[in-house]
């Protein structure tokens, strides 16, 4: 395994408490989606409750929608990061494997520095989000998809949510398929920091990121059980999948069942 390789499968950590099933899924309603014949972008936020920049970020993000041209095709995903942790609050949807996943980014387009909040567009560095984003999706959903993607998920009797993923490509030096579950409607209030005594609300939130997934012959698959916590809103969970190319960092396609899942 390369270098590259190596990072990016480091800073993809599988979450503890998913186990891979064999068994058939349980017979309940299913979320499915399929991606289509152009390329859906995936726009990722790296952002933290304890950045005061970022909040401004994560409202654009969950109001992505309604600032993209009609007919636009867009999944967004926030990514908290803790390196802003010990600076007096400690945000509770931050994982250590996104900030390394945001340094593999950085690293990947030959540059040195993360910041929040930070935008990438399919793997492309997107400085000006308030100017540009709009453009740059447009300009990927104008070009015919490299990669298919189906996701379907369930909620099992117990609770638990079953996952099946699958997607194919010829393209890409080295393809690897990335599934994320997904939480809107979250509500923090911040007591210390760069924010304290602010209300922070989010959506797109990344609470499980799944992957890498190599290819082997042109396609790649996952099947998994994942235990939902407690605290998670059922309600307010979508499925994101994606494929991405490791060599360069670029989003080849992606695909979400949006939050059809009812607990």
């Amino acid at each position: 395994m390369n270098a590259v390789s190596l990072l990016h499968r480091s800073a993809a950590l599988a979450i503890a408490g998913l186990a891979t099933i064999a068994a058939p899924f349980a017979a309940n309603a299913a979320c499915v989606a399929n991606s289509g014949a152009t390329t859906t972008a995936l726009v990722e936020l790296y952002t933290s409750e304890g950045c005061s920049s970022c909040p401004p970020a994560d409202r654009a993000l969950g109001k992505l929608d309604a600032a993209l041209a009609p007919g636009a095709a867009a999944i967004p995903i926030a990514l908290h990061v803790d390196y802003w942790d010990s600076i007096g609050w400690k945000d509770p949807f931050a994982q250590a494997a996104f900030g390394a996943r945001q340094s593999w980014r950085v690293g990947v387009l030959h540059q040195r520095t993360v910041w929040t909040p930070h935008f990438f567009v399919s793997g492309g560095e997107l400085r000006d989000w308030r100017e540009k984003l709009r453009d740059q999706v447009r300009q990927i959903n104008a070009t015919p998809a490299r990669a298919s993607v189906r996701l379907d998920a369930r909620l099992a009797a117990d609770g638990a949510l079953n996952v099946d993923a699958s997607a194919a490509t010829t393209a890409g030096t080295h393809p690897a398929l990335y599934v994320a579950v997904t939480e809107s409607g979250l509500t923090s209030k911040v007591a210390r920091g760069e924010n304290g005594g602010a209300t922070l609300h989010h959506d797109h939130v990344v609470r499980s990121l799944i992957g890498p997934i190599d290819f082997a012959d042109g396609k790649a698959a996952l099947s998994q059980r994942i235990k939902l916590p407690a605290e998670w809103n059922r309600d307010g969970l979508a499925l994101v999948g994606f494929v991405e190319d490791a060599a360069n960092g670029q989003v080849l396609q992606a695909a979400t069942t949006g939050q059809c899942l009812r607990s």
